[in-house]
This record gives C-alpha cells, sequence and structure tokens, in this order.
C-alpha cells in the first residue's frame, strides 16, 4: 500500500498549500484523486515523488510510505528506485528525440533486457507508439505524447504509477483511449493514482476516491459511492443541469448560486 498521512506541506517557507491530507492506494487498485485547479492535488504527487525541493516546498508534517516503508524523505530517483513512478501534467516529453529514445531514456536505470523487455511491453500496449519508434516526438499528436510519457513511466516498471491530469487537452475518444489503457496497466498489476478533473472519466475506473478542496480532503468514499453523491453529480459531474460539467467550474458555480440564491 502506497500511504499518505496528515500530509502538512509549506511552499517558501510561507504558503501551507496541503493541511493534513490522508490517503491510501492500496495495491493493485486504481484510486481517484478529484478537485479543482489550486486544490493542492499536484503537491501531493510532489510530497509522494520527491519532487518538492525543486519547487521550493517541503514536508512539514505527516508521512508517505510505501508498503510500511518511509519513502518521504528520498529524492526523485530514490523515489523510482523504490518502485514509484510518475506522469507529470502537461506530458513533458522530450520532444527532440524519438520514440524509442525516450523510452530508453526511462529505463536509463535498467540492464540491456530489462530495457528490452520494458520497451517490448510499452509497444505491445501502445500499438500506435510502435509504428512510430523512429519518430521524433515533438511530432507525435497530444494523445500520443500522452501515451509516450506513460510508456517511459512503465519503463522503470513501477509498482505504483501517478498520473497527473493525463485526459488534459485531449479530444473525447482519445480521452476514452488513455482510460482504456489505464485499466489494461492497472490489469498488468501496476496500482495506480490518478489525479484528474474529468471525474466522469476518473470514477468510471476507480475503486476508490478523495475529493480536495483548499488543501484538505473534504470526501472519501468509494467511487461508486461518489458516483451517486448528490453534491458530486451536482457540482463535478455536470448532472443536474446548469453549467457545472467540470472541475474548472467549481469555484464560479458556487459562487453563482450563492449571488442567485
Amino acid at each position: 500500500m502506497l500511504a499518505v498521512e496528515n500530509l502538512e506541506v509549506v511552499y517558501e517557507d510561507v504558503v501551507l498549500v496541503l493541511k493534513g491530507v490522508s490517503l491510501r492506494v492500496p495495491e493493485g487498485s486504481i484510486v481517484a484523486l478529484l478537485g479543482a485547479n489550486g486544490a493542492g492535488k499536484t503537491t501531493v504527487l510532489r510530497a509522494i515523488t520527491g519532487l518538492l525541493d525543486i519547487h521550493r516546498g517541503k514536508i512539514t508534517k505527516g508521512s508517505v510510505t510505501l508498503d510500511g516503508e518511509p519513502i518521504g524523505d528520498l529524492d526523485a530517483p530514490g523515489t523510482v528506485a523504490a518502485g514509484v513512478g510518475q506522469v507529470m501534467e502537461g506530458r513533458r516529453v522530450f520532444a527532440e528525440f524519438t520514440v524509442d529514445e525516450n523510452l530508453r531514456i526511462g529505463g536509463h536505470t535498467a540492464g540491456r533486457s530489462e530495457v528490452a523487455a520494458g520497451m517490448d511491453r510499452v509497444y505491445s500496449l501502445f500499438g500506435v507508439l510502435a509504428d512510430r519508434r523512429k519518430q521524433v516526438a515533438g511530432y507525435l499528436s497530444g494523445g500520443e505524447q500522452q501515451m509516450l510519457a506513460i510508456g517511459r513511466a512503465l519503463m522503470a516498471r513501477p509498482k505504483y504509477l501517478l498520473l497527473d491530469e493525463p485526459s488534459l487537452g485531449l479530444a473525447p475518444l482519445v480521452v476514452q483511449q488513455i482510460r482504456d489503457l489505464i485499466v489494461d496497466i492497472n490489469r498488468q498489476g501496476t496500482s495506480v493514482l490518478l489525479v484528474e478533473q474529468n471525474a466522469t472519466m476518473a470514477l468510471s475506473i476507480a475503486s476508490h476516491g478523495y475529493v480536495m478542496e483548499t488543501g484538505r480532503v473534504v470526501m472519501d468514499k468509494p467511487a461508486a459511492e461518489l458516483r451517486e453523491d448528490e453534491d458530486i453529480r451536482e457540482f463535478y459531474l455536470g448532472l443536474r443541469g446548469d453549467d457545472a460539467s467540470s472541475f474548472r467550474d467549481v469555484k464560479h458555480y458556487r459562487r453563482r448560486k450563492r449571488w442567485l440564491s
């Protein structure tokens, strides 16, 4: 189990961004972490994967553990070695390198046979990348770049994969493809923590979900219960009419409701 317990994170020694966040990702599961922009979702991922330092953040309270062992003090390479991989928001592939080269970079700590096995796995999951393996990554479509970013993270054979907004900016058909690929990756034994503003997609594949607002977890339920929760349906899934179709609309929507009442 990947576990975050009572986590507090401060940026620049001044701004308290996470305020006692706790969540768990059991082995073999897909867990969704939902919330509006600025809720603190990406900061949770940075705290897990050792990327807080480069953003001038630090953990001031709480813990991050992997299978009972603390990993909150590890840097990014140490976290990868421990079995946690992350795909950051915005894909961030190496645009000047080919698909093959991007994948080899993702497996740079592995032996030659492990790299070959990893590439075989990635190309079996992402057939479109196999057809473009010699193509420069910067010329791939947005969806193909997202697949490459996920594939590159898989090259390190993570036990836990953290995905930050994998559907962001993609067409609905491509979002469906990414959704199905996440399910396939999970079926092959990789646990997933999925940060998403597309709540409909995330809750359709997750077993459990957490909802964050302003640095706190405000809701923690099985995904099936979140899908049926009245507030989630109204504010986050857009199933009560009005215009709250995504998490990006939540603050505006709530403010407008107060003005109209």
